[in-house]
């Protein structure tokens, strides 16, 4: 397992050109070790606050169409398609790219204090980094209408109770709760958790027989795996399954 971290405290963890890079290069790493599941969280008092303003020349004219094709969709795209399970940490405030990030991970755990809230309105812009996608398949268009235009702080516990967010823990638990899960994926048959990815993505658009026949497809090869003679002999055995993720 691996964790990475949002490291400009300071700055409430807010992206920046250079943040990008670190972050690309810190995937590259993780792809090429043989990953079997992924934390990200933020350092210090938030997890995330977005785009750093300070960051941008408002000296001329701001390309903000390069800024989300070049770094941040292919940042959550990423995320979205990694073969292994994503757990976001959630330690204070999200805000804007920084709570699309989160919603664009597999599992999002947030500590008590933590917030959710899709800033852009209050500088005339629309949610990005997949925010109008994540709201509008989590909690509907109604809410995510709300969300966006109102641009007012969720609490984690709203959050969870609206299907935004796995679950909510004390914020002293919050680093210990999420290792002890990452480290139980990171036990567990990840082609299949790959295949799980898959067929949950292509579920929102998919109707009925197109999802049945994709199933099919990625159970077939989940079953050519070694995780799943592994689990069935394992099971035949009555003892606990040693998957390999291969």
């Amino acid at each position: 397992m691996a964790v990475l971290t949002l490291n400009r405290p300071d700055k409430l963890n807010a992206f920046t050109v250079q943040m990008h890079r670190e972050l690309r290069d810190a995937f590259d790493k993780i792809d090429t070790a043989g990953t079997r599941a992924l934390v990200i969280t933020g350092a210090g008092r938030g997890f995330c606050a977005g785009q750093d303003l300070d960051d941008i020349d408002f000296s001329k004219e701001v390309d903000l169409h390069h800024s989300l094709t070049h770094d941040f969709n292919p940042l959550v795209k990423r995320i979205k398609t990694s073969p292994f399970p994503v757990i976001c940490a959630v330690n204070g405030v999200a805000a804007g790219a920084g709570a699309n990030l989160a919603l664009a991970c597999d599992i999002i755990v947030a500590g008590r204090s933590a917030s959710f809230i899709q800033v852009f309105a209050k500088i005339g812009l629309i949610p990005d980094a997949g925010g109008t996608w994540s709201l509008t398949h989590k909690v509907g268009p109604a809410r995510a209408a709300g969300l966006s235009m109102l641009a007012e702080p969720i609490s984690a516990k709203k959050a969870k109770k609206w299907g935004l967010i796995w679950d909510v823990v004390k914020d002293n638990k919050l680093h210990d709760h999420t290792m002890r899960m990452a480290r139980f994926l990171a036990t567990q048959p990840t082609m299949a958790f790959a295949c799980m990815k898959t067929a949950i993505a292509a579920a929102v658009t998919n109707d009925f027989s197109s999802q049945l026949a994709l199933e099919a497809e990625l159970q077939a090869q989940a079953g050519a795996s070694d995780d799943f003679k592994e689990g069935v002999g394992a099971f035949l055995q009555k003892r606990r399954p040693e998957f390999k993720g291969q």
